[in-house]
């Protein structure tokens, strides 16, 4: 099936500025600080965790993301610290990035306001011989001619540094963040082409009710977006015992972006080790010529205060929701 390497092949020839979006996950819970660089350290205690996301299996250059993430507090300088990698393939190109994050967090009446930034690499590449153009003249085996001297024949890549910032707020019963991804929009030379990486933001609201003694409710929604183009995401959650949860969300909010209905599940393996799983079943064009999208997630987190200094009032940490 060719059909998203034929679209990556138009969007390329188009201009040289090609734009890629963030990568998308269902479980975002699991990894807030990949898309928001103030929510390092919210968990007052070193957390780290490592994610796997194959979106619509069994259609030919889906695309396919890891991650893996730390971060902790930093009580000494009044915020936290992390560290993100995070690996995306889509068709002919592959985007593999590492940045660090820092922020500043103040207590305030009810909650703790955090402002944070972030920096670090991307490295893009691109393998032509994957790429195939309605002129091309292809032969087996390995003959490749794009009749396009912008695309290559093999692989390139190249890199360019790249900035974050975010604003997050963090209670007992809410949690929100607004974060930008790709400051600056940067332009990666690849070969003879200027790839570019869309400025990205994101807008996460979580609510948490208490609904007896063992079960609690918790609704969010996550809103990304590149200005050209935005997605929606809303889910809601049950937690039993702060150690099962289950739960369904839906991404789409008009008949444009409809994507996916969500089921999620998660479990404590031990204390300090949590496991989450989601499977998308595809509602889009689409879901005649793939299998649904799988993602699963692992979390450590070592339980206990971390850092020099005075930690915040509010000890609250939604990843066990």
């Amino acid at each position: 099936m060719k059909v998203l390497l034929q679209l990556i092949v138009l969007l390329l020839t188009a201009a040289t500025g090609f734009a890629q979006q963030a990568a998308q996950y269902s479980m975002y819970n699991f990894n807030q600080l990949n898309f928001n660089p103030a929510y390092a350290g919210l968990e007052q205690s070193l957390s780290l965790s490592a994610g796997l996301r194959r979106q619509w299996t069994g259609l030919e250059g889906s695309p396919s993301t890891q991650y893996l993430t730390a971060h902790m507090p930093l009580y000494i300088a009044g915020g936290g610290v992390g560290f993100i990698v995070e690996n995306d393939e889509l068709g002919a190109e592959r985007l593999t990035s590492a940045s660090v994050a820092f922020n500043y967090q103040l207590e305030a009446t009810r909650g703790v306001w955090s402002l944070g930034v972030g920096g670090g690499l991307v490295q893009r590449s691109l393998d032509g011989a994957k790429l195939r153009t309605p002129g091309g003249i292809y032969t087996e085996p390995g003959g490749i001619n794009h009749e396009d001297d912008l695309l290559p024949l093999g692989v390139e890549s190249g890199s360019t540094p790249t900035f974050h910032a975010g604003l997050y707020f963090q209670s007992e019963k809410l949690d929100a963040g607004i974060a930008v991804r790709h400051l600056t929009a940067p332009k990666t030379p690849v070969g003879e082409l200027q790839l570019e990486l869309s400025r990205a933001y994101f807008f996460h609201l979580g609510l948490h009710f208490e609904l007896s003694s063992s079960l609690s409710l918790h609704p969010s929604v996550m809103i990304q977006s590149d200005v050209v183009q935005t997605q929606g995401f809303a889910s809601i959650l049950f937690s039993y015992n702060d150690n099962i949860s289950a739960g369904l969300a839906f991404r789409g909010y008009s008949s444009n972006s409809l994507d996916a209905a969500v089921i999620m599940a998660g479990v404590k393996l031990s204390e300090k080790l949590s496991l989450g799983y989601a499977f998308d079943l595809t509602l889009s064009g689409l879901s005649a010529v793939n299998n649904g999208s799988h993602e699963i997630a692992l979390n450590y987190n070592l339980g206990k205060l971390l850092g020099a200094g005075r930690p915040p009032r509010i000890i609250y940490n939604p990843r066990s929701n």
